[in-house]
Parts: C-alpha cells; structure tokens; sequence
C-alpha cells in the first residue's frame, strides 16, 4: 500500500477492505469487479477512493446483474454522485429495517407512506409524539389509551429496553 501511495506501483490490487481509511490522491481509476454484488453504500465508499486528487477520476463498475435489485443499485451509482442521493436510494431499495428489533433492511410496518417522499407528515408525528410524551410519558390518561394499546401490540415482544406498562 505504502510503494502504491508513493508511486512506486501504478496499480493496486485489493478486497474491499480499502473502502474506508485509504487516501491516496494520485489514484484515478477504479474497477470494481462483481459490482453487482455489493450494496450501495460499500460500492459508493470503493468510489470514493478515487478522485481525491487533481486528476480526472473514474470508477468502471463490472458485473452482470442478474436480479431487479442488483440492477437498481447499479443503475442509482450511474445516475448520484451524492452520498445523500445514494443513501435514499438504498432506503427506497432496502428499506429501513426495524426501529425496534434487528433487522437491517426491510419494510416498515406502514400502513400508508414513503420514509423519503412523507419526510415533512413524519416529522410533524414526530413532534406529536414527543409532545404527547412531555405531557404524558407513562401514557396513563385515558385519551392515549389507544396509542399506549397499538404500542403494546406492535412492539411488547420486539424489544427488551420498551416499558409500556
């Protein structure tokens, strides 16, 4: 790594294990065999190992999508070179996965609503939420006996640290 940085050697065969941490502004090129294989978050941080410097970068994606989804994570890396772009289309894709519990991915459990397109509708129940909390965190008033019922049933048995009780 050290004689590539320097220039010593022109090319720089490695794993993934460069995704984060290398910084070697004269690297200008970067072919990621199998792209189709690796989700969008590692195929936008090996992109980000080039174009560090003041050359002209590139990043050539290889693979052969078989799936919709690898077809989809290949085609959000063609089209956003923001970060943030890329992360919401891996939420599109992937989904969130649980706010209580261990999945990574997945859907929610909505009735109705998009975590990106409903962003501001979110935010406002949020701010309910914590307001009802202020007001009430135990959720004894009768008026929140409804929400303190639709807690209990959604996630009593999805997570230790919640006392509804």
């Amino acid at each position: 790594m050290l004689d590539f940085r320097s220039g010593k050697f022109d090319i720089l065969i490695a794993t993934t294990v460069i995704e984060v941490g290398i910084d070697v502004p004269n690297a200008s090129v970067i072919v990621i065999e199998h792209s189709d294989r690796f989700g969008l978050a590692t195929l936008h941080q090996l992109r980000g190992r080039v174009g560090r410097g003041a050359n002209k970068s590139y990043c050539v994606l290889l693979g052969a999508p078989k799936t919709d989804s690898a077809r989809q994570r290949i085609d959000a890396m063609l089209k956003y070179s923001s970060g943030f772009k890329i992360a919401e289309a891996d939420l599109d894709l992937r989904g969130p996965g649980e706010f209580f519990g261990t999945a990574q991915h997945g859907l929610l459990d909505l009735k109705a609503g998009n975590l990106v397109r409903d962003f501001d509708i979110i935010e406002k129940a949020k701010t309910t939420a914590a307001d009802i909390l202020d007001k009430d965190p135990s959720l004894k008033d009768p008026e929140f006996s409804h929400l303190k019922a639709e807690l209990i049933r959604h996630y009593s048995n999805r997570i230790e640290l919640l006392k509804i009780g």
